[in-house]
């Protein structure tokens, strides 16, 4: 988001002013500029707190508690890897590790090209389909080591036929 611009700061300013007759609006209020702008940086939750004189310390601690909300701004494609215990168990760590290599980042980082974002998951409840990949919500059951160049190779040869049409 770099420097807020005018136009930023009033939606923001807007959001905040919709939720000022809640008791405690915090998280409506984070969930909505999430929701707009992808992500929660530093100089966003200043602004909120002067908005709503709720501690920027407070803020801190609600964005970085939750996973859904995020310091740093995600990739078109977010590829959430399940680490609980049924996908552990059926090999996830090396699915985290092949997606990791082929993208060149770690998990919680976003490649150079905006592109791609990795996401290390807790339990997301697909137990029978471990281990489980999800897409942007789309769910990769039984996902392995070989299929993960594939899944990457295709959300890849997309990119080229959006660029190309």
């Amino acid at each position: 988001m770099g420097k807020l611009n005018a136009a930023a700061v009033t939606k923001i300013e807007e959001i905040c002013d919709r939720y000022k007759d809640e008791k405690t609006p915090l998280m409506m209020i984070l969930s909505d500029i999430q929701n707009e702008y992808g992500y929660i940086p530093l100089e966003v939750q200043e602004l909120v707190s002067e908005k709503t004189g709720i501690s920027v310390a407070e803020i801190y601690g609600v964005v970085t508690f939750y996973s859904f909300f995020s310091l740093t701004p995600k990739g078109k494609y977010v590829i959430g890897c399940c680490l609980g215990t049924a996908c552990y168990v059926k090999g996830a760590q090396q699915v985290i590790d092949r997606f990791s290599e082929l993208l060149h980042i770690k998990p919680g980082e976003t490649t150079e090209d905006g592109l791609f974002t990795l996401d290390a998951l807790r339990c997301i409840g697909a137990c029978g389909i471990a281990p489980a990949v999800s897409i942007n919500g789309k769910v990769y059951p039984k996902m392995t080591v070989p299929q993960v160049n594939e899944v990457i190779a295709s959300y890849r040869s997309n990119e080229e036929k959006e660029v190309t049409a």
